[in-house]
């Protein structure tokens, strides 16, 4: 079935076209702007009867519209008419079939309706250059489909008509040659409708709008019509309205049963009939809604175990002896802090952040470590178990070969009419468009600056917001020095300057996030234009590259400055480390008494959380508003008036893009539930819980509010999984470094078991020790605080030295206020559990993706079945048309031999045929 390769698109389409034109003159129907004659098709009666306009079907009732032109007059529109009519000529000389429905005939009088019908010659042509696979025998491998207690899922089942509404088939790619070879009752149905409009899109975006096609080669394809406003949309209809079943009771109507049975919200649990996706939106959506499913269902297993990890420290919650000392009148109430900021900030008593020690509690206890490495484990599962998942599919789906073909064949219209050099290609060893070396590094440079210029843009905003807390911090402190606590009382509860700081700073990073990405979305697709990448494939993934790291900085960079900067480079009192210089008076921040992993905490909840809401609303509420005011008008004319057509064109366009956004936002919401975990364990539930709206809210935009979108082929979810791989291996060192630095779990074990050798550990202590002593009279004068600053208890007379979070030792000692021999025991027990934590992760993570493997061993033996019978069948059906032939001929020049498989002459045929 391997036919040679084609000369080039260009020569396919003529020979394609010449083909198509000559099956199709007898058939063939003409239109024309004035009067709009409609001729007969095969001798069929015209029906003279009005017909329902909410039609999927040309007048005659007979040919199907498989697609839909749309376009408004306009006064100084001559050149463009004289396009639309060139392009309409050479898509009937293509074997397409037309029929206009006049702007007098539309809901708002002005719009032009083109419907299109690819006639079953033109089908049969394209699906064999395709190489479209259909079914030419029925699967007879038999399957056990039984699972252990079946009958528990029965609850969350589709009916079999929905789930598996066809037999399953083995399946070869087309050739127009072999009709008889092919399973096929019925040729109107043959092909899906996902196929037929997939097949059409392919010719209309290689069909010229020009006389002289060799001269202007750049003058085609309907993407360059769109964007010059020849035509106005273009758009394959969907079945019939989604509310309704199908006037014609031959034909189910499909978008209707995705909306009862998976775009609705109250079907959250029931599983996706991603059978009947594919076939209705095309093998790249039902990909992708495969993909978001079982991602949705691992969830459930990391958001348990993130759940009992939480309960976890909420029991344990009286028995943290560091968080009762802090909260202590007698123990934290009697030690007096150090300033945390210059001349506007007082001292402080400890027990101030009993109630911020308290909810660190909740998220930095042993289950931490537990959690980060149970992640590190279940991440690799998900990727390794959606690798089965996605090769079952490939197989089920007839994607396996899929690749080569894509690399080979789809060949993106823009690379072909900019690249105006030609070359041979060594494997066709035909002449095909190229792009120069040197063009290309030249076009990669300026990408690479691009890219690199906005990544240099958040990094500067991110210097803004640090630098708005740093002088925002000393403000608040200021403000609330007159409260007992330093605290500000809000509807019933207490914010102190450090939480108020690092929520409003948050809001404030999320918004500058929102707007960056609004602009760089722009920015990205442009230099991918400018790039001119020679296939589809390639093109979203350098897209996908391009977005995802702009992203990956932009969503990210926040939360690593809390993690692994924040409190890390501050100093001691007397020697404070300064933002840009001393001279500025913004000293860098200190983390909280009770670690920066709250804090971290928070700033992950905002941007995550408000991420997901934005998300759901722009996704739901506003294509709904958006197609609401475009159908205003129409809702005051009688449903019998609303064409189908008509009813489609007022919904939203799904954009070429729309997908690439879906796997975009789900991929970043996978970096925060992986790579930032260690300090969240409710993380998984917030994504899973946003998960199993988002799947239902795609449904149900994708099915009521978008347009049918052109079906598309996929075989996997493309540079996705790879990048899914690169987060799952650096996720592993985020939370190990997180565990290590950000919490405060290795100083608190290192005290436990070193502290008091050879009796029983015990915690009592802890805090005392983790604060160094620092002398107020060495702080400089330009470090203290204002008069008027320091609350009323303090007395400097009694007062002689403040503690802050580090280990250093003493005034007085040798080496005053020098590191001490415990920071030093405590760094290298954080390097030693990284190492340890690493190595025993990923250790298990290359083990469980060793034993588990990528294809299972059924689809592996139903992928040799298929490629076997192939062979066999082709070859038997060979030899009995040969037979044929000579049983009605009685003499051959030549025949094939099933014995030899080679072709022989006349004289041996005796021979062959014994």
């Amino acid at each position: 079935m391997n036919r040679s390769a084609v000369k080039s698109t260009q020569d396919t389409l003529i020979e394609m076209s010449e083909s198509a034109s000559q099956a199709g003159e007898e058939n063939n129907s003409f239109y024309s702007n004035s009067d709009n004659v409609l001729l007969q098709q095969h001798g069929a009666k015209v029906d003279k009867h009005p017909q329902s306009k909410d039609s999927v079907y040309f007048r005659d009732g007979v040919r199907r519209v498989d697609f839909v032109l749309s376009y408004v007059d306009e006064k100084d529109g001559e050149r463009k008419e004289e396009r639309r009519k060139q392009y309409e000529a050479n898509l009937q000389k293509a074997g397409l079939e037309l029929e206009l429905e006049d702007k007098s005939e539309s809901e708002n009088g002005k719009t032009y309706f083109l419907k299109i019908h690819v006639p079953w010659e033109v089908l049969a042509t394209y699906a064999d250059v395709l190489k479209i696979k259909v079914p030419f025998k029925v699967n007879d491998i038999i399957e056990n489909h039984e699972t252990p207690a079946s009958w528990l899922f029965t609850p969350f089942r589709l009916p079999d008509s929905v789930m598996h509404p066809e037999p399953d088939y083995f399946t070869a790619p087309f050739d127009k040659s072999k009709i008889d070879f092919f399973l096929i009752d019925n040729k109107d149905t043959f092909f899906p409708n996902s196929t037929r409009n997939r097949i059409v899109y392919y010719i209309l975006s290689r069909c010229h709008y020009n006389k002289d096609d060799k001269l202007y080669k750049d003058k085609r394809g309907i993407k360059r019509l769109l964007n010059n406003g020849t035509y106005t949309s273009a758009f394959p209809l969907h079945d019939c309205r989604y509310w309704t079943k199908s006037r014609d009771p031959n034909r189910e109507n499909e978008r209707y049963n995705l909306y009862r049975y998976w775009a609705r919200f109250f079907r959250f649990y029931k599983e996706q009939p991603l059978d009947l996706i594919r076939r209705y939106y095309g093998e790249k959506i039902g990909i992708y809604f495969a993909w978001l499913g079982f991602y949705t269902e691992m969830l459930f297993y990391a958001a348990l175990v993130g759940l009992l990890c939480f309960i976890f420290g909420l029991g344990t919650y009286n028995d943290a002896v560091w968080t009762s000392e802090i909260c202590n009148e007698t123990i934290g109430g009697q030690i007096i802090m150090c300033p945390l900021c210059d001349k506007k900030c007082g001292y402080w008593k400890l027990n101030s952040t009993c109630n911020s020690t308290w909810q660190s509690h909740l998220f930095d206890n042993k289950a931490t470590v537990f959690f980060a490495i149970f992640m590190g484990i279940w991440v690799t599962l998900f990727l390794e178990f959606w690798k089965r998942r996605q090769a079952r599919l490939e197989y089920e789906w007839d994607l396996v070969d899929f690749e080569e073909e894509q690399q080979r064949l789809q060949l993106r219209p823009e690379y072909e009419t900019k690249c105006t050099g030609r070359r041979l290609n060594r494997v066709t060893r035909e002449m095909e468009p190229y792009l120069p070396v040197t063009s290309k590094c030249a076009r990669a440079c300026v990408s690479g600056t691009t890219v690199l210029f906005w990544i240099s843009l958040i990094i500067a905003s991110i210097i803004g917001v640090i630098a708005y807390r740093l002088a925002v911090f000393a403000a608040l402190a200021s403000v609330m020095k007159d409260s007992p606590t330093n605290k500000l009382e809000v509807v019933g509860s207490l914010i102190t300057p450090q939480l108020a700081t690092s929520v409003t700073a948050s809001c404030i990073n999320f918004v500058i996030i929102m707007i960056l990405n609004f602009l760089y979305e722009r920015v990205a697709i442009w230099i991918t234009d400018m790039e001119i990448p020679k296939t589809h494939l390639e093109y979203e993934n350098k897209l996908t590259v391009k977005m995802f790291l702009f992203q990956f900085v932009n969503y990210y960079s926040s939360c690593f400055y809390v993690a692994f900067f924040k409190g890390k480079f501050v100093g001691y009192p007397g020697k404070y480390a300064y933002m840009f210089g001393e001279w500025t008076g913004l000293r860098n921040e200190e983390c909280d008494p009770g670690g920066c992993l709250i804090e971290l905490t928070t700033q992950l909840v905002i941007v995550m959380a408000g991420k997901q809401v934005w998300g759901n609303i722009q996704e739901a509420l506003v294509p709904w508003l958006q197609n609401w005011w475009r159908s205003r008008s129409a809702r005051s004319h009688p449903e019998s008036l609303y064409s189908r057509w008509e009813q489609d064109y007022d919904l939203q366009n799904f954009s070429q893009f729309g997908l690439f956004y879906e796997y975009l936002e789900m991929v970043i919401q996978f970096g925060f539930i992986t790579l930032f975990v260690a300090s969240f364990p409710l993380a998984p539930l917030l994504a899973l819980i946003n998960n199993i709206l988002e799947v239902r809210v795609d449904a149900w935009k994708l099915t009521t509010q978008f347009r049918r979108p052109v079906a598309s082929k996929a075989h996997s979810i493309g540079a996705w999984e790879e990048i899914l791989n690169m987060i799952a291996v650096f996720s592993v060192v985020t939370n190990a470094f997180i565990v290590a630095f950000t919490s405060d779990m290795i100083p608190r074990l290192v005290y436990l078991y070193t502290r008091y050798p050879g009796i029983e550990p015990t915690m009592k202590g802890y805090i005392n020790n983790s604060l160094s002593i620092f002398n107020i009279s060495q702080i400089p004068v330009q470090n203290r605080p204002e008069d008027g600053e320091n609350p009323a208890w303090f007395n400097s007379s009694v007062i002689t030295t403040c503690r802050y979070r580090d280990y250093r030792y003493p005034p007085g000692h040798e080496y005053e206020y020098s590191h001490n021999m415990q920071f030093w025991h405590i760094l290298a027990a954080k390097m030693a559990f990284i190492i340890i934590m690493e190595h025993v992760v990923f250790v298990v993570k290359f083990f469980v993706a060793w034993i588990i493997p990528d294809v299972p061993s059924d689809v592996k033996a139903r992928v040799k079945r298929e490629r076997y019978l192939v062979q066999e069948y082709l070859h038997n059906y060979e030899v009995e048309k040969l037979r044929v032939q000579l049983s009605q001929n009685g003499s051959a020049d030549q025949c094939i031999c099933p014995e030899r498989a080679t072709v022989v002459k006349h004289e041996v045929l005796s021979e062959c045929l014994s």
